[in-house]
């Protein structure tokens, strides 16, 4: 998670983080909620970010140099007021251009709370220009 400063910040844990899938999880706090207790949907939505973010960079093609999001579509269906969430996050497309992710969260008794779709670019290094 190193390469996450945000996953320090939240409290994000790496439960599984192979190509074919990355778990993430983070723990409730009252400084992440929202009023009432609530786990505020911004941190649901930087937890599946983060993790289909990596489940992107793990399915890289060998000459790219990294990835971004570029779209992302999030349905929250809970609430979360205790406990760990955890997001699981498995590529639905691999592509030379774009890496389509899809990242289900869900709370500790295993109800999903929010499904996540999203859309990764492919980076790659630019060429320079020789030096004159």
């Amino acid at each position: 998670m190193e390469l996450m400063p945000l996953a320090s910040t939240l409290g994000i844990r790496s439960d599984d983080y192979t190509p074919e899938r990355v778990v993430l999880s983070l723990g409730w706090a009252p400084s992440l909620c929202t009023a009432g207790g609530i786990l505020h949907g911004g941190v649901i939505m930087a937890l599946a970010d983060s993790a289909g973010g990596a489940c992107a960079y793990l399915n890289l093609p060998a000459d790219a140099s990294g990835t971004s999001t570029i779209e992302s579509k999030t349905n929250f269906l809970g609430t979360v007021r205790a406990g760990r969430v955890t997001a699981t996050a498995t590529p639905l497309h691999r592509g030379g251009t774009t890496i389509v992710v899809e990242t289900a969260v869900r709370d500790e008794a295993g109800k999903l709370i929010a499904k996540v779709t999203q859309t990764q670019l492919v980076l790659r290094p630019r060429a320079r220009e020789p030096a004159v």
